[in-house]
Parts: structure tokens; C-alpha cells; sequence
């Protein structure tokens, strides 16, 4: 039943946010049309323009068409090119999702090792200094990070491009070599991040009386906190990696900014823009079903890590 309510949760959220998308996007000042076609365009021509677009229908028939395209896997048409944007959402998506995922799985690469090692090693002055390093590295923002790297590896050594995007099948050490700056300026920041929860969930699993136990037993400190404390501090810090993943999406918007990445970032700020509401109203309801199904995930993964969870659901 637990299950069923977060499902629930899940579909009337994502009405609401629909809803609420929807109606700031027709709060807008100005006529769309006009806005596409320019001051010196004539009433006729914005006419014809609302009517092939379907802006002059009732509110509640231009949602249901909008949601209902959606649900078909169509995100309707541009108003500044009046073309069906949907190639083209695709095609920026499957470029956000590679460099969002790569950075996530990087983040958590870096943190878990090094959170366990702070932990392990807390109060000793290496640890320190390194727990340090990641405060500092909270506090620097992700372009920033972005900007130090293209300064140093590629307009300075000159061993990495400083921006663009090659997709695999044209070359994949071409892609492989574009992918290194942006991943790693989204990753770092998200790494220090995580980094501070795995220490701080391995720190309170340290005293437990299982990670005492399993010492009496004659193995170390290390193998205790490894085999036995991780499971338990792996819940927090599954939580907080569901709430990163989604600040990632804002951060992509401007890391294919500083990069001139192709993805659904750059994309919204190109529409942002020009006013392409159209564009600008599939973006974000695209980035709201992400961030929520994401929640979603986490939450369900909660619940399968989590043997009291499991337990309250049966």
C-alpha cells in the first residue's frame, strides 16, 4: 500500500506541476504569435499563426491537446520555427542524460572511497586537510569549476578541447575527449558534496554496537565500517544522492552553457531566449517529470535497502 501511495503521490504531482506550467506559461505578457512573428507582423498573419497553433482554442482544450501530445511523444511546435521540436528534444536529451549520468556515477565514485577513508581516518591531520577540501569544494559553483578547468587543460596545457560535442558514432575518442572537462566540472562539486554525507553516515554508524561486535571478532576498524556499517550508512546517503541528481539538471543548464553543449540546457536558454513559450513549456515539464521521477526511484530504492521499511509494507 506504501508503494501505491507513493505512486499516487508521483501522478497527482505531476498534474499539478502540469497545471501550474501550463498557466504561467499563458501568464505570460504578449501574444505568443506576435511575439514569433515580430512587432511589424499583421493582424491576419497573427491570426493565422494562433490558429495553426491552437492558441485561440479554450485554455482547457490547448492543455488536454499539450498533455495529451506529451503522453504520445509529442512536444509540439517551436513558435519561432513553427517545426515539430520533438527530433530535436531527443536528440538534446539523450546528450544531458550521458553527461548528467557520467557525472553521478563519477560523484559517487570519487565520494564513497574517499567518505569511508575521512571516517576511518577521523582526527588524523590528512583527513582533516582533505575534509577541508570538500567544504571548499561546496562552496565553488559548478561553471566556475567549469571555467578553471578550460583555463587550465585546454587553453593552458592544451591537452583537452575547451568546448563543443562530437556524438560516439562520428568519433568516439573525439566524443570520449569533449566529455572529460564538463563531466568532471559537474562531478567535482557534486563529489564534495556527497563525500561529506558518506563520512558523516559512516561516522555515526562507527559506534553502533554491530561495528563493536564485529571488532570483538578480531577484524579491523576498516573491514568493520566496510562489510558491516556501509549498508546501513548507504540510506542517507541513497537520499541525498536522489536530491543531487536532480540539482545536476540545473547545473547541466549552465555547464552546456560554458561548454557549448547541444543538450536540453542549452536548449531552454536558446528558448527562454527567444520567447518560444511552446519550447519553453515542454523543457520544463520535461525536467519536472525527471526531478519527480527521480524522488520516485529514490524513494522506492529506500525501501528495498531499508528491511523496516519492507517490513511496514508487508
Amino acid at each position: 500500500m506504501s508503494i501505491l501511495r507513493a505512486l499516487l503521490r508521483f501522478i497527482v504531482t505531476l498534474f499539478v506541476a502540469s497545471v501550474a506550467i501550463f498557466l504561467l506559461m499563458r501568464a505570460v505578457p504578449g501574444n505568443p504569435a506576435r511575439v514569433a512573428l515580430g512587432i511589424n507582423a499583421t493582424e491576419e498573419a497573427v491570426a493565422e499563426l494562433s490558429s495553426t497553433l491552437g492558441l485561440d482554442r479554450p485554455l482547457i482544450v490547448q492543455y488536454g491537446e499539450w498533455i495529451g501530445g506529451l503522453l504520445q511523444g509529442d512536444f509540439g511546435q517551436s513558435l519561432s520555427s513553427q517545426q515539430d521540436i520533438t527530433p530535436l528534444v531527443l536528440d538534446r536529451a539523450q546528450v544531458s542524460l550521458i553527461l548528467v549520468g557520467l557525472a553521478i556515477v563519477l560523484a559517487l565514485a570519487i565520494a564513497i572511497p574517499v567518505g569511508m577513508w575521512l571516517a576511518h581516518a577521523h582526527g588524523r591531520p590528512a583527513a582533516t586537510a582533505v575534509s577541508a577540501g570538500t567544504q571548499l569544494g561546496i562552496a565553488v559553483p559548478s561553471f566556475l569549476v567549469g571555467i578553471l578547468l578550460i583555463a587550465i587543460f585546454a587553453s593552458g596545457a592544451g591537452w583537452l578541447p575547451a568546448n563543443g560535442w562530437i556524438p560516439p558514432n562520428q568519433s568516439f575518442g573525439g566524443f570520449l575527449s569533449h566529455l572529460i572537462l564538463p563531466v568532471l566540472a559537474l562531478s567535482l562539486v557534486q563529489a564534495a558534496m556527497l563525500t561529506r554525507y558518506v563520512r558523516s553516515a559512516m561516522l555515526d554508524v562507527a559506534d553502533a554496537d554491530y561495528i563493536r561486535t564485529a571488532r570483538s571478532l578480531g577484524i579491523s576498524r576498516a573491514q568493520a565500517l566496510l562489510r558491516h556499517g556501509l549498508r546501513n550508512a548507504a540510506l542517507p546517503v541513497l537520499t541525498v544522492t536522489g536530491v543531487q541528481l536532480t540539482t545536476l539538471i540545473v547545473g547541466a543548464v549552465v555547464i552546456e552553457s560554458v561548454f557549448v553543449i547541444p543538450g536540453l540546457g542549452s536548449m531552454l536558454l536558446d528558448a527562454v531566449s527567444t520567447r518560444d513559450l511552446t519550447t519553453v513549456q515542454t523543457l520544463v515539464m520535461l525536467l519536472v517529470t525527471f526531478t519527480l521521477t527521480v524522488n520516485l526511484l529514490t524513494e522506492l530504492a529506500y525501501r528495498l535497502i531499508d528491511p523496516r521499511l519492507k517490513a511496514g509494507v508487508r
